[in-house]
């Protein structure tokens, strides 16, 4: 059964209201990223410092909580959200907050907002620790949020919205990492790659619900670009290189034998791609595609981070 979408008389708890907005369901996969950094620390012996393992969660999920926020405001701006009669709710066409007048549009705006500030403590906490190089990676991290749906830059309209998905999920995993170790090492790099990679597949697989409002708002990503089948073909792009990167760092000895058992989450990449590949053009019998792709990069990022954990000491 499909879910309901909001409405104000559904949602009359202001503080629930607020809540649900952020679209919390959908940061988990922001939690898999920032657990899979904090392995990589366990992984290499250095002992974890409860307070910072809870800072960090508490920065990396309210960040994508307001990036959430932010990236419908930003869409009812450019009127897609509101020109998507082919989204699949929840996955696709935002949260509907704002179309069905739960929120007022400046309201999402200052909600979004507030909780980008409210990271703004924690994280010098953490770069007062850590060091300078964490300021670094949360701005350019926070960059890559706003640049993404905001204007004048918009990189999702201009095809640059996958390198901004892979470089900002790859940073979740480097900047827990950094927390604890304190610096940089090439494990959190090559352990969160794959991860990226598949966190990225399910923005690409997303935009196929979403294609013809996104068409319509000028949006000029590569599902709108390409036509269904080809772009159906392109999602097969993401699952050779997330795997054969999880491969190659497996071979180069820079993971564990064990983050092997990461292909589990294979046969979910296939069926997904097998099942976009048949209804490409059929936009709202793509949820079984969309569930598949998130199942596989939570799964494979919690058996990488699982392999890391169980494997500590020398790789």
């Amino acid at each position: 059964m499909a879910a309901r979408e909001p409405t104000l008389a559904a949602l009359p708890n202001p503080f629930l209201r607020y809540f649900l907005a952020t679209r919390p369901a959908f940061l988990t996969i922001t939690l898999v990223g920032a657990l899979l950094g904090i392995a990589c620390v366990v992984h290499d012996g250095i002992t974890l410092k409860p307070l910072l393992v809870f800072v960090t969660l508490f920065a990396a999920l309210v960040t994508h909580a307001g990036m959430n926020v932010l990236n419908d405001y930003y869409d009812a701006l450019s009127g897609c959200d509101a020109r998507n009669v082919d989204r699949i709710y929840p996955y696709t066409g935002g949260s509907r907050f704002i179309q069905n007048g739960v929120l007022t549009l400046r309201a999402t705006a200052a909600f979004g907002f507030a909780l980008l500030i409210a990271v703004i403590p924690a994280g010098l906490w953490l770069a007062w620790h850590a060091g300078p190089g964490l300021l670094a990676i949360g701005a350019f991290g926070l960059f890559l949020g706003w640049a993404y749906s905001a204007d004048p830059l918009r990189l999702n309209g201009r095809g640059l919205g996958e390198l901004c998905v892979a470089l900002g999920y790859l940073l979740v995993v480097v900047g827990s990492d950094f927390v604890e170790r304190p610096g940089f090492a090439t494990l959190p790099w090559v352990a969160g790659t794959p991860y990226a990679l598949l966190v990225t597949a399910i923005l690409y697989v997303n935009q196929f619900p979403d294609r013809a409002a996104d068409a319509a708002s000028g949006k000029r990503h590569w599902v709108v670009r390409l036509s269904p089948s080809v772009a159906a073909r392109g999602y097969g792009v993401f699952l050779l290189l997330a795997y054969a990167g999880l491969l190659t760092g497996i071979a180069l000895r820079g993971l564990p034998v064990a983050a092997a058992a990461a292909l589990a989450a294979l046969p979910l990449s296939l069926r997904a791609w097998s099942h976009l590949v048949r209804h490409a053009d059929t936009p709202r019998a793509l949820a079984p595609a969309i569930r598949d792709t998130l199942g596989a990069a939570h799964l494979a990022g919690l058996l990488i981070a699982a392999a890391l954990i169980i494997s500590k000491g020398p790789t």
